[in-house]
Formats: structure tokens, C-alpha cells, sequence
């Protein structure tokens, strides 16, 4: 085995320990760690969640005294400051003895960015960073998107059919697709911050937005995202299945000053919070909305949104990835909904094109996504 190659092997299974992290380590990265001494692990270990030891922490104890001499593989540049709740893991490393450390990528908070690398090499040790780059990048695009816009990394998701429809021109939009693509839904729902939909929606459909599980996703999972309703005039009914269970899922109404004084306090009242943002031509700023949520630390932002939303949205700019479930129906008819509303451009040059795009089935529906 090279030494490349063997970097490459051992980045690989950090990577896949950072993965365990997802949805549970934000605002914090995911991050794993691997302490290998000739050829041998001997320690291992991912960051949880926020407040809990980082992974090279976790690994460098595992491995004990065995540690000195050994090749720390880690997924993300260890940290060398002190604003954060557990101690910075530069010195730690250091006080391990190992020989080398071995980095997946540059961490990009500028309180760290080079400086945890730069730390270790001035110390002595032989620092490689870039081994496996783009798989570290793109398992922790929602946090480096964060750290370069301070707002989240937002997916539009969306169910159609293949005429681009999301609902009949009566509204009725449960099932277009199958079994196979709701479970995925509810599998992508725990791994993101929030889930943000218009209140068109929820006066249409009247959805939990809840992350479920089980054959018959009857059971609510662990870990909820925040549920975001954008609700410029506090129209969403006071019995709509997105403000119940505030013990498991927490609501926020994002409205703007036009919201009713009375119907504020009503929903204040149940345990809602009410976010009052300014307006753009009588709706609420999303771009103000999605600023306030990355102040939040909301890291990763899911897109349920209606058509009118989307629009919305994707004419703000604030949309990153688009995944589409595409069932084999047709609809037909100029008055069905469409996955994205507003005004069409005038001209093929005005229409939005995704990049690295990817198809795939799912039952018998088929995905398609790409990045914007």
C-alpha cells in the first residue's frame, strides 16, 4: 500500500465516523478521527453533538499511550481557539506525542482557518492537508455554506408529477408520490435545522412537518427539525397540525407587523414563536428570515414550501439544491399547481439551470436534484 493510498483508506473511514454526526452535530461540523499506528487503528472516534468531546478528543483517548508516534487521520482542521464550550484540541494533540497529523480539509471559521495546522507544524509534526478534500467539503456543505453566507444551506424539495404539477387545480396534492420516496422525505427531514413552508400550505394541506419513522411513518423520530410556517398576515389556524406537539417539535411563525395583535397573543399563548420580520412588497424578507436563522445556528434549511414560496425563494437566490420527486402520473391542465409559481420568464435565457445533476430511482419514482 502507498502512502497516498493508505492516507486515502484511512481518511475514508474518518469520514464515514463523521458521518454518524448527522443531524445531531450542529451547529457544529461533523468530524471523525482515526489514530492509526503501523497500519493498526488504535483509536477512533465523531463529534456527537454540541458541548461533547470533538473526535480527535475522543480518539487520541481511546488510543491511549500508544498514541505517541502514531498518524492522527482527521476529517476537518483542529481547532486552536477558546470560543466554544470544550477546550481547543490543538494542545491535546500535541500532548498525545503523535508523529503526523493527516487532514481532510481547511476548517472555514475564521477563528480557526489554517491557524490549528499552522499550530502543529510550528510544534513539529508533519502536517498533510487536502486528503480527501471534496468528500469532506461536501459532507459538511450546510456548515461551510454558514460559515461563507451566515445564513443556511437550503434544499427545495419538492413532489410533482412528471407534467411538473404539485397538486390538482383543487388543491389535493396526498399521494403523488409513492411510499418509497415519503419514506426518504422523512429520512432527509431528520437530518436538517428546519423545514420551512408558506401558509398557503398549511391551509391546503394541514401537514405535521414532523420527521417520522417506522413502516408506516407513525412514529415521530428522535431528533425534530424546527418548523417554520412564513405567514405574513397570522392566517395559520390555531388547530393546524404544525403548531401541535411544541413538547417535540418547535414551531416558529415568521410574519411581518401586518400579523393581528389578537392572533399573535393566541398563538404566543400555545408555545409559538413569533418572529416579526420586515416586509417586502407586503410579505415577509425571506433573506432577512434566513439571516435570522443562521443567527440561530441553523445550519441546513429543507424547502416544503407551495409554489408561491419556491418562487419566492428561488427568485431571492437563497436556493442551493433542488431535489425533485418525480412520480409517473400526469395531470394536465393550466390551472393544476405547479412546483414553482410566479411569472414565467419571457425568454429560455431567464430559466433557472441546475449543475451536477443526478438521477436516480426510488420506487417507482424517479429524483432528479442538481445544485444552483
Amino acid at each position: 500500500m502507498t502512502d497516498r493510498t493508505r492516507d486515502l483508506h484511512y481518511m475514508t473511514l474518518a469520514l464515514r465516523l463523521a458521518a454518524k454526526g448527522q443531524g445531531t452535530t450542529s451547529p457544529n461540523p461533523m468530524v471523525g478521527a482515526v489514530v492509526v499506528r503501523q497500519d493498526r487503528i488504535i483509536g477512533q472516534g465523531f463529534h456527537l453533538r454540541p458541548g461533547t468531546p470533538h473526535a480527535e478528543i475522543l480518539a487520541l483517548r481511546q488510543a491511549g499511550k500508544q498514541a505517541q508516534g502514531a498518524t492522527l487521520y482527521v476529517t476537518l482542521e483542529p481547532c486552536c481557539h477558546l470560543k466554544k464550550r470544550t477546550p481547543p484540541c490543538v494542545p491535546e494533540i500535541l500532548r498525545s506525542r503523535v508523529r503526523r497529523v493527516v487532514i481532510a480539509m481547511q476548517d472555514p471559521n475564521p477563528s480557526v482557518k489554517g491557524r490549528g495546522a499552522a499550530a502543529l507544524r510550528r510544534a513539529g509534526l508533519s502536517v498533510t492537508v487536502g486528503v480527501a478534500r471534496s468528500e469532506a467539503e461536501e459532507l459538511n456543505k450546510s456548515y461551510c455554506h454558514w460559515m461563507k453566507t451566515g445564513r443556511p444551506y437550503v434544499t427545495l424539495k419538492a413532489g410533482m408529477t412528471l407534467d411538473g404539477k404539485l397538486a390538482t387545480a383543487t388543491g389535493e396534492s396526498r399521494w403523488i408520490t409513492g411510499e418509497s420516496s415519503r419514506q426518504e422525505v422523512h429520512q432527509l427531514r431528520c437530518g436538517v435545522d428546519a423545514v420551512l413552508i408558506g401558509v398557503d400550505t398549511v391551509l391546503a394541506d394541514d401537514p405535521s412537518l414532523t420527521a417520522r419513522t417506522g413502516p408506516r411513518l407513525d412514529t415521530l423520530a428522535r431528533r425534530q427539525p424546527l418548523r417554520i410556517v412564513v405567514d405574513s398576515r397570522l392566517r395559520t389556524p390555531f388547530k393546524a397540525q404544525v403548531l401541535a406537539q411544541q413538547d417535540k417539535a418547535k414551531t416558529i411563525i415568521a410574519t411581518t407587523g401586518a400579523g393581528p395583535a389578537a392572533r399573535r397573543s393566541v398563538l404566543q399563548k400555545k408555545g409559538i414563536e413569533i418572529l416579526t420580520l420586515p416586509a417586502l412588497q407586503g410579505r415577509v424578507s425571506l433573506p432577512a428570515l434566513l439571516t435570522q436563522l443562521g443567527r440561530r445556528g441553523v445550519l441546513s434549511l429543507l424547502l416544503e414550501g407551495g409554489s408561491e414560496v419556491n418562487a419566492a425563494m428561488l427568485k431571492a437566490k437563497l436556493v442551493d439544491h433542488i431535489r425533485l420527486y418525480m412520480a409517473p402520473l400526469l395531470l394536465g391542465g393550466q390551472n393544476a399547481k405547479g412546483v414553482i409559481g410566479g411569472k414565467s420568464p419571457a425568454r429560455l435565457a431567464g430559466a433557472i439551470e441546475l449543475r451536477h445533476v443526478m438521477t436516480r430511482s426510488v420506487g417507482n419514482d424517479v429524483v432528479v436534484e442538481g445544485d444552483l
